[in-house]
């Protein structure tokens, strides 16, 4: 789906949401799919037409590492634990849903700490609070908002991505181990439990390079750790 008609059909929807409160979308996807570049574009077209818009990144509801990682199930425990979901939902979204404005300070997990800090939301008057991030789709959840955006992506292209940017500080090797014991089987399980592409309203197709879409992960790898 073009960015333009993304961008017409949440304001399309935005229109049988009550005016009373603001309209939830979830921007979501495997890590490394281009979540945050989607909702940064949703972001400037909205504000080209004057639309109040709140973007939060869950990544910093992340629960602790001592929390989120565990070596003897590595994948089904960052499904479980890597977000502090319970919270995200009762203290901030839908709060600032039901009100359309909230002020919070919580606690804000940088991806690498192992403490939280203090960080405060403020928004006022917000028409469309776009929620960007992964799980979002989780059966408990995805109830929640008024429109679902899955940003689809392979997972080779996902890693390619993840080695460029290298978001977390570690080393190619670490990140490909990571990527393939923790990151890729958790979003497996949540394939098999929830069918987060089935569930979404919209999908934006964000894996333009064929060679990405269409080479194995294992050559993806092995060309991505000489490039690096």
């Amino acid at each position: 789906m073009a960015m333009d008609d993304l961008v017409a059909r949440i304001l399309s929807q935005r229109q049988l949401v009550p005016k009373t409160r603001s309209q939830l979308v979830a921007v979501s996807g495997i890590d490394g799919s281009g979540k945050g570049y989607v909702t940064r574009q949703i972001v400037a077209r909205l504000a080209q037409q004057s639309v109040a818009t709140a973007s939060i990144n869950v990544d910093g509801w992340l629960n602790l590492p001592q929390k989120r990682f565990n070596p003897n199930m590595p994948a089904e425990n960052f499904y479980r634990q890597a977000i502090r979901f319970e919270d995200l939902f009762a203290k901030l979204l839908l709060p600032l849903r039901d009100a359309r404005s909230v002020h919070l300070i919580a606690d804000f997990a940088e991806e690498s700490a192992h403490t939280y800090c203090s960080h405060t939301y403020s928004f006022k008057n917000i028409d469309v609070v776009l929620v960007e991030g992964i799980f979002l789709f989780k059966r408990d959840y995805r109830k929640l908002f008024d429109l679902k955006i899955w940003v689809d992506c392979s997972f080779s292209t996902a890693l390619a991505r993840a080695l460029r940017r290298n978001q977390e500080g570690l080393s190619p090797v670490a990140t490909i181990r990571a990527f393939d014991t923790i990151y890729f089987p958790a979003q497996r399980i949540h394939f098999e439990k929830d069918q987060p592409r089935e569930s979404a309203d919209l999908i934006v197709d964000n894996d333009p390079d064929p060679y990405f879409a269409s080479t194995p992960l294992k050559e993806i790898v092995t060309r991505q750790s000489l490039a690096l």
